[in-house]
């Protein structure tokens, strides 16, 4: 039946238009943002999901970039401290070389001062960030636990919290500028060492013999100054093993820096793909698709205007 008030086939012609044009308008926005669910609306679950995600690795991108200082400021600790090994060493050698009868000790005193006068300069110049860990202002007031910020984690429940990677530096910084020698307590202040340079350069492997400038230049060949010699030399081995143990805990460190950057790098990588596979669009099934909706439109055009003239084939009954 053909009635002029009700256009059915128009009516399900343009239904058919209307569904057609809102899933073509989806599917271009697919494709312009290459997102599957680009808003809550799309798909609550899975946009709050991907949203979580993405902030939380905005927070680890903040922590690759705290373990990227964190590393750097433990390479400069490290190389101080490995420089302070090697001027050690290098001293004593020097005192050994100090206990062969007859030989210029002088000469070695001025070699040993300078050496302490550089480790000191280094241990000085081991700054990042407007940080120095080996040359502390005061031992008892500095925060000896020095952190660096490892991860960022989110537990069951909703749970957040912020991992640290610890050095205590006690027993590593090589000076401390607290105000008496005798309190100082860096490797290269200790009050059981005792080689300095002057009574003015700050207690430099401190405990100085009672009034010299020149402890090892003003020794003889006596046996009691050999004795106070190879107590130089058991102080100074002494130190040379501190350094030692203080590079092996500072290396410990940066090795989980840096294994901890690797980790960190890879977990990122790991989010992305998690959200690509949540929301990201099929790009080569949308442009297929798309493509199969425009000729569905074109053919529900036709079909639209050829519902519009059926009406007009009733005129040919009343010719």
């Amino acid at each position: 039946m053909t009635s002029l008030l009700t256009n059915s086939a128009a009516m399900v012609a343009l239904a058919t238009l209307s569904d057609i044009n809102n899933n073509l308008a989806n599917t271009n926005n697919r494709v312009s943002t290459g997102l599957r669910i680009a808003q809550a609306s799309d798909s609550a679950a899975y946009w709050a999901i991907a949203t979580t995600t993405r902030s939380d690795n905005g927070a680890l991108g903040t922590v690759e970039d705290a373990l990227a200082i964190g590393k750097a400021t433990m390479e400069v600790m490290y190389n101080g401290v490995e420089s302070a090994r090697e001027g050690l060493q290098e001293i004593k050698q020097l005192l050994v070389a100090a206990r062969q009868p007859g030989v210029n000790r002088m000469n070695i005193q001025t070699q040993i001062n300078g050496i302490l006068t550089d480790m000191v300069n280094k241990a000085d110049a081991s700054v990042i960030n407007e940080k120095n860990f080996l040359a502390i202002a005061d031992h008892d007031t500095e925060n000896m636990t020095k952190s660096i910020v490892a991860s960022f984690e989110r537990g069951t429940g909703g749970t957040v919290s912020v991992s640290t990677i610890d050095l205590d530096i006690n027993g590593l910084f090589l000076t401390d500028g607290e105000g008496t020698v005798a309190d100082r307590e860096g490797i290269l202040d200790q009050t059981r060492a005792g080689i300095t340079n002057s009574a003015t350069n700050g207690g430099i492997l401190a405990l100085q013999t009672a009034g010299a400038t020149d402890p090892i230049g003003d020794l003889s060949d006596s046996a009691a100054d050999m004795t106070t010699l190879e107590g130089f030399i058991t102080a100074v081995d002494a130190a040379l093993t501190e350094t030692i143990s203080a590079a092996n805990s500072v290396g410990v460190v940066l090795a989980r820096a840096e294994s901890q950057e690797s980790f960190v790098a890879a977990l990122r990588d790991a989010n992305e793909r998690a959200i690509g596979a949540l929301v990201d669009a099929n790009m080569e099934e949308e442009s297929t698709k798309l493509r199969a909706l425009q000729t569905q439109q074109q053919l529900a055009v036709q079909s639209l205007a050829i519902a519009n003239n059926s009406a007009q084939n009733v005129l040919a009954l009343f010719g």
